[in-house]
């Protein structure tokens, strides 16, 4: 039995229609929900991207943890994904407008990497396996 069933990780964003349009580049599909306060990609059958206005979110923690507009713009979180063509999302990447922070390169952990940033600076990485000859 797996007790966890789905696995969906929520993006804080400042505009949620703005974010909505820069992941829908970015993945090259539509949003499976599209709502006032969330934004959901089915990435893969047990995986969702999730996207939340700062102001959704900061109604639920109230005063218990600071606002997330104070850390627009501050690395929060990697998303890390495994691709089959690397070169492409990378140039997709750019033409979606996201900020590139490192080109394709060989990483010691044995997988080719490029890193950019969305529009709150969150990190989107794309990988690849580098394939031993």
């Amino acid at each position: 039995m797996k007790h966890i069933q789905l696995i969906e990780t929520i993006l804080y964003v400042k505009d949620q229609t703005s974010s909505t349009a820069f992941y829908q580049n970015i993945l090259r599909k539509t949003a499976d929900l599209n709502v006032p306060g969330m934004t959901e990609f089915i990435l893969a059958e047990n995986c969702k991207l999730g996207l939340m206005p700062n102001d959704g979110i900061a109604k639920i923690i109230d005063d218990q943890l600071p606002h997330p507009d104070n850390g627009n713009g501050i690395p929060r979180c990697e998303l890390y994904f495994h691709v089959e063509n690397i070169e492409l999302e990378f140039e997709n990447a750019k033409k979606s407008g996201a900020r590139l922070i490192s080109p394709i390169e060989d990483r010691n952990w044995g997988d080719q990497v490029c890193y950019f940033a969305d529009l709150d600076g969150h990190v989107i990485a794309f990988a690849k396996k580098i394939i031993d000859k």
